[in-house]
């Protein structure tokens, strides 16, 4: 049984980029969105666009055109009802659990994160699901991590964050908690940690 290698107990994690690998996904909807609205765009500008952020891509390639995201939205739907998760995330959720822990996710997605963790299988491993319609600010801004550990009386030293963005570790950061950067693009100054994997997260 594998167990937590750091000593985290409480995990607030991101969801796109971090547990689910969609951006492969989310770069072919917004490129089809792109030409129905009549505007080129390479496919790489756009991943690295949205690896920053939906709202940082938006204001990139279609600052003044409403409806654009909705749009967008309607298109990468389709293929989220198929999630596909990074490799160990269902072990490490398990270990965070397992160890008397707790699993909280944090997600500028509105109410149909809910429909994602229930088809990728794990949906039973989180305490609270926070989204766009729980109404709070939008990362970087801490609000809705500082909601959670007021709400479960998380111990600071014991809870980190897990994303793979700027705007991940600045929540974190901003919020007085460990913060843990996923993936390639670990770039931000100040990460508590950097892991490539999620699985160097536990000892297998």
């Amino acid at each position: 049984m594998s167990a937590l290698k750091y000593p985290w107990k409480f995990y607030i994690w991101d969801l796109g980029g971090t547990l689910l690998d969609n951006y492969e996904i989310s770069t072919a909807a917004f490129l089809e969105a792109l030409t129905e609205f009549g505007i080129p765009a390479s496919h790489d500008d756009v991943y690295e666009a949205l690896r920053v952020s939906t709202e940082h891509a938006v204001a990139k390639f279609v600052p003044t055109i409403p409806g654009f995201l909705e749009r967008y939205r309607e298109l990468e739907a389709p293929h989220l009802e198929d999630p596909i998760l990074y490799p160990g995330v269902p072990a490490v959720l398990a270990a965070v659990t397992t160890a008397g822990g707790a699993n909280f996710l944090v997600s500028h997605r509105d109410n149909q994160v809910l429909n994602i963790l229930k088809q990728a299988g794990i949906e039973q491993y989180f305490t609270e699901v926070v989204t766009k319609d729980s109404g709070f600010a939008r990362k970087p801004d801490p609000a809705a991590f500082n909601y959670l550990i007021a709400k479960y009386e998380l111990p600071k030293n014991l809870t980190a964050t897990v994303g793979d963005r700027p705007i991940d570790i600045e929540a974190g950061q901003a919020a007085g908690i460990a913060t843990i950067c996923f993936g390639p693009v670990c770039t931000h100054p100040g990460p508590t940690i950097c892991i490539d994997t999620l699985t160097d997260l536990i000892t297998q």
